[in-house]
């Protein structure tokens, strides 16, 4: 309803099992999983296991929570702008490095966001690793992998449901002189 639900638990629809079951038949088997906090990221992991994907219990991580919008949570851009026209404003003039109020930045977002991929690569190397994430935190992971600037995170866009994958490169690409990700593909959609 063009709210910014942001990190606020907000229920999710798990109803179509087409959907699902086509995720189901498009991740690897005997991967890690991971989700946020946050209830849709388990109903949604739930959903894919129900349709027919045997999956562990997943790993919750706060820090893949979507971003969190503080005050504005809830609200609408017209109704952030009405209630605060000011900070409305200052947080526009760099909305990937400023914060809203009681906020983080998206910025901010990138950097818990690689601080997991970080760990999780570390501790679960050579794996498929499944994480059931947000948009934001997707933005992110990509921001992490492409070495981007936060603008550039915040131009892709994604369908709900949709597959991304990147790939950890030990050595890197290029014989060394890459980075270490390749990024197989974005925003696939599965169904």
């Amino acid at each position: 309803d063009g709210m910014i639900s942001g990190s606020s638990d907000i229920a999710c629809d798990v109803t179509n099992p087409s959907h699902f079951k086509a995720l189901a038949e498009a991740l690897p088997s005997g991967a890690v999983w991971v989700t946020s906090h946050l209830s849709r990221t388990h109903k949604t992991a739930q959903a894919i296991s129900d349709a027919g994907l045997a999956i562990p219990t997943p790993i919750v991580e706060e820090d893949l929570g979507e971003q969190n919008f503080g005050d504005w949570q809830g609200m609408s851009w017209d109704q952030m702008m009405e209630a605060d026209p000011k900070t409305y404003k200052i947080y526009w003039a760099d909305p990937t490095r400023n914060r809203p109020p009681g906020g983080e930045s998206f910025t901010d977002l990138i950097a818990r966001t690689a601080g997991v991929i970080d760990r999780l690569g570390d501790a679960h190397k050579g794996r498929d690793i499944v994480a059931v994430a947000h948009g934001g935190t997707i933005r992110a992971a990509l921001a992490v992998a492409l070495e981007l600037k936060p603008e550039q995170g915040m131009a892709i866009s994604f369908d709900t449901l949709s597959v991304s994958v990147l790939e950890h490169v030990e050595g890197g690409l290029l014989r060394g002189a890459g980075g270490v990700w390749r990024v197989v593909g974005v925003n696939r959609l599965s169904a």
